[in-house]
């Protein structure tokens, strides 16, 4: 499964924007942009959204591909991982209860 990163750099490559022009169109500084494609950082949220709407993505997939990402760097190396998934699961779906 591909990345976030290499996401946002091929559709900015299949645009044919430079690394400058990318960053200017997404109001993004060009060394964050830079770190984003290579996934050496993380986007923020606010990022995530900009990038679906500037390159014209289906927000939702790219917010749930973020999550995910974001959720699996958090706990991949625990032992529980996959029950402690579970248990998150029933409190989003039941709530907190």
């Amino acid at each position: 499964m591909k990345k976030i990163g290499g996401i946002i750099r091929t559709e900015r490559e299949k645009r044919k924007l430079l690394l400058r022009q990318a960053s200017a169109l997404l109001e993004i500084d060009q060394a964050v942009l830079s770190k984003i494609e290579r996934n050496e950082r993380k986007a923020t949220k606010e990022q995530i959204i900009k990038f679906s709407e500037k390159y014209e993505l289906d927000k939702e997939n790219l917010m749930v591909l973020w999550l995910g990402e974001k959720i699996y760097k958090d706990i991949q190396n625990e032992d529980f991982a996959l029950k402690a998934l579970k248990v998150a699961e029933k409190k989003i779906r039941y709530g907190n209860k």
